[in-house]
């Protein structure tokens, strides 16, 4: 049996207060614009590919395409 036959939609995981940040994420934003709290809750969202980071100094954040469908 194929694993694609058992799984018919794969999802990542993301807390309320994550999907309240991808609210936020919708259009660009400047990582310093962000508070202390929500830039170590992106950071995490990075690593969970549900947050695209552009940039190396003072960093662009936004959401991933593949996580709006």
């Amino acid at each position: 049996m194929k694993l694609n036959s058992l799984i018919s939609d794969f999802s990542i995981f993301a807390t309320n207060e994550e999907k309240r940040i991808l609210k936020k994420l919708q259009t660009p934003i400047k990582m310093s614009h962000l508070s202390d709290h929500e830039q170590l809750r992106v950071e995490s969202m990075i690593r969970k590919s549900l947050v695209k980071k552009i940039g190396f100094k003072d960093p662009t954040v936004v959401i991933n395409e593949k996580v709006t469908k």
